[in-house]
């Protein structure tokens, strides 16, 4: 028991001070927080994570139902597909695509075998849409959907068990194409602010006289949407009558609304970056669903907010990191071939130094975003929802694809920017902005949510001194206070201590693992995350609740968070595959740009801190030599592009799982580039040979006697495979100026901020 003359004389003053100066929550903020739970991210926020906890944790592993659905209707799936045909000319997937989806079970991967569903497990859904996104977006998209935020996730977290019996089978089934829409004209990143409503009335539905709802909404942006039979609607609840209780606005509230009711507009589709998975506006005007249509039943009413961020908490972090993934490895595999086949100079273009920066950053970048993936859906398997975990993940994942991303088109040139079925980046280029965009704006992400969140969720004691402050028991909440606010302070003087001495001493004595040539990076992160820990709670104690309108110091302390993170990751990806030597120049990399990023974070937040007094002092104690750390060297950097340009069990493993398309009709860019990448590769010790005899013409060399006929024939086969490999298309003026217009006329659209089409009314 706290001592009554300390909570008295000592603490009371405190906890009145505390009420003004911590950070309040708002309802929507509380719900969010109180969403999921926390992992290796509350470990990061003591300040003294304890690394040989995370090194044992176990990675993540498919079962063998897993693997065999990835060797057979996966790659089945993805021979189906052609990603020039479906955007550019069918526009949608092939109804033979959406059969296929629809019987092997795409769309219920999530949902458990007694429903009819596959049961997989975090990290075979996100192997699946890992694949997918290799050979084409919008059916990694399609796919994707219906097992992240959507009424299937939901309907198992919050669901009634009639609603699940009923509704389950039949998504699993592919009976029922789901979509959920959230998004609105008023309300995007703050979807809170949604003016779409539901008002409890009594109406008829099926022929009966029921209690239900009716709903008028207008949502835009929904994936699936255009082509659903059941939406799951997020919008706010109102009941002036008190038919199910005393509050006249109850909240936001999700329930699911069967696409073919009367009042329902739905059909039109949007075009996103030029991809063509199906996403549309929809509107309802005065339709009546039941009652019994709320998720979760009348229970739920008012709870959606809690359902949505919870459901989020897993989702968030499955499909779009895999996506990433996806895309940053297909860039390191296409991007290191391309670079060794293509030549300027006579001389592989991968040889040059400044081509070599970017495709050793495209390597780093692939090694650590799947690192980042595997550990995080670990943590999902195990049964864990971090929520800020996964918000890093969406935010980070996605903005390092677009480097990766702009990197291989930089190195490509005109290859890629002209389209064509042989350009094989394009559609990932314009896939890019989507995929920052939804599931929360990355902008959004990183200065609200990452450390916004984190630092309440994570931290130690902040939570509970927060809920005690908001105790309407003041009595209690001064008991709860008590113990949370010496709790804090204890935590604090170790760390300062911890911070202090690592900071001084160049991490040299931070704890670390026995981990071989890695030990000295987890020292650093030791040192680092004693720093945050001190710096996090030196910011609480000086700014209290206007931290929160300091979006960039936030923002900054979000980056080190998951810097801090993503440098775990590689490090534990590392470990767990055996310490590969051949993949230590990848973690290198991955490490020394973490150590400068957070070094150059710290700078800029101590440089704009308000409360000069504390910078200074903060600087003291863990910047005391300034950002010392200046990135990846040269030759790490090389080592990490000659690692992608060159055949190797090291670039296997870089680029494990991805798609590799077999066809050799012309019209397969991919596939000509590997062709291509392998001949080249093959005769390399020809050139050689002629290199060293000083000859480049082919018949010179044999005739000189430097190489046989049959090696002749080799390297003209390799030449003709290069030239197939480095083409571009190009149309005829009628192709280009025909294709997509109806009737030579003007092509329909609408702008969908407006009112909805005539026929909704």
């Amino acid at each position: 028991m706290p001592s009554t003359f300390r909570r008295d004389w000592i603490t009371k003053p405190i906890f009145r001070m505390a009420a003004h100066a911590l950070p309040r929550l708002s309802d929507t903020e509380r719900e969010a927080i109180e969403a999921g739970d926390v992992w290796w991210d509350a470990d990061l926020f003591t300040g003294n994570p304890d690394w040989n906890k995370l090194l044992a944790f176990a990675p993540a592993k498919l079962s063998e139902e897993e693997q065999q659905f990835l060797d057979g209707p996966v790659e089945e799936l993805c021979r189906m597909l052609n990603d020039w045909k479906i955007n550019w000319e069918w526009h949608d997937l092939p109804p033979e695509v959406w059969d296929f989806l629809k019987s092997r079970k795409f769309f219920a991967m999530i949902i458990p075998k007694q429903y009819g569903g596959l049961g997989f497990s975090a990290y075979a859904h996100s192997e699946v849409i890992r694949k997918l996104s290799t050979r084409s977006i919008c059916a990694a998209c399609t796919a994707m959907v219906p097992n992240s935020l959507g009424p299937g996730e939901l309907l198992m977290q919050f669901g009634t068990e009639a609603q699940r019996n009923y509704w389950l089978p039949r998504l699993a089934r592919g009976e029922e194409i789901p979509c959920f829409g959230l998004t609105s004209p008023e309300a995007g990143s703050d979807a809170a602010s949604m003016i779409d409503t539901g008002v409890v009335c009594r109406g008829t539905y099926d022929g009966k006289d029921v209690l239900g709802i009716r709903l008028n909404w207008h949502k835009r942006y929904i994936t699936l949407g255009p082509i659903a039979t059941v939406l799951g609607l997020a919008f706010k609840l109102r009941d002036p009558d008190h038919l199910i209780g005393d509050r006249d606005e109850i909240g936001i509230t999700l329930a699911l609304v069967p696409t073919h009711l009367p009042g329902i507009s739905i059909g039109r589709r949007h075009l996103p970056a030029m991809h063509v998975f199906q996403n549309g506006p929809n509107w309802g005007h005065d339709v009546f669903i039941p009652m019994d249509n709320v998720i979760g039943g009348v229970d739920q009413v008012g709870k959606g907010w809690k359902m949505l961020m919870s459901a989020l908490a897993a989702g968030r972090g499955i499909s779009l990191p895999s996506l990433s993934a996806a895309g940053a490895a297909f860039c390191a595999n296409i991007t290191g071939a391309y670079a060794r086949i293509r030549e300027q100079f006579h001389v592989a273009i991968a040889k040059f130094e400044a081509i070599q920066e970017r495709l050793g950053r495209i390597a780093a970048t692939a090694y650590q975003l799947d690192a980042a993936r595997r550990m995080t859906c670990a943590a999902l398997d195990d049964g864990h929802h971090p929520a800020v975990v996964t918000a890093i993940m969406k935010s980070q994942a996605t903005d390092r694809m677009r480097v990766a991303v702009n990197d291989a088109m930089d190195v490509h040139g005109g290859k890629a920017i002209i389209e064509g079925p042989l350009n094989y980046l394009g559609s990932l280029y314009r896939g890019v902005p989507i995929a920052i965009t939804v599931e929360g704006a990355n902008i959004v992400t990183r200065a609200l949510i990452q450390f916004g969140q984190g630092a309440i969720r994570c931290h130690p004691y902040l939570l509970k001194e927060i809920k005690a402050l908001e105790d309407t028991d003041r009595a209690r909440g001064l008991d709860a206070f008590d113990q949370a606010f010496w709790g804090h302070v204890g935590h604090s003087l170790a760390n300062a201590g911890r911070a202090i001495g690592r900071a001084w001493t160049g991490g040299a004595f931070a704890p670390a693992p026995d981990a071989g040539a890695a030990t000295p990076f987890y020292r650093q992160l030791s040192r680092h995350a004693a720093a945050f820990a001190l710096a996090v709670d030196m910011s609480l104690l000086t700014l209290g609740g206007a931290l929160k309108r300091k979006e960039m110091i936030s923002a900054r302390f979000g980056d080190i968070l998951s810097e801090l993170y993503l440098a775990s990751a590689a490090l534990k990806r590392w470990n767990d595959e055996g310490r590969q030597a051949d993949d230590f120049p990848l973690l290198d990399y991955c490490l020394e740009s973490s150590f400068a990023t957070i070094e150059a974070r710290f700078d800029e937040l101590l440089g704009n801190f308000p409360i000069r007094p504390v910078a200074w002092f903060l600087r003291l104690c863990i910047a005391p030599f300034g950002a010392r750390r200046r990135g990846p060297s040269d030759r790490i950097t090389d080592k990490c592009a000659d690692l992608i340009t060159t055949p190797s069990a090291a670039r296997d493993r870089l680029t494990v799982d991805l798609y590799h398309p077999t066809e050799m009709d012309g019209s397969n860019g991919i596939a000509l580039v590997e062709r291509a990448f392998a001949m080249v590769v093959d005769v390399q010790p020809i050139r050689d040979r002629m290199h060293a005899a000083r000859v480049r013409d082919i018949d010179q060399a044999v005739k000189q006697g430097t190489i046989n006929a049959d090696e002749a024939t080799k390297l003209r086969a390799a030449a003709d495979a290069v030239s197939a490999a480095v083409a571009v298309n190009d149309f005829a003026p009628e192709e280009i100026t025909v294709r997509g217009t109806a009737h030579k006329g003007e092509v329909s659209s609408q702008a969908t901020s407006q009112v909805p089409p005539v026929a909704a009314e």
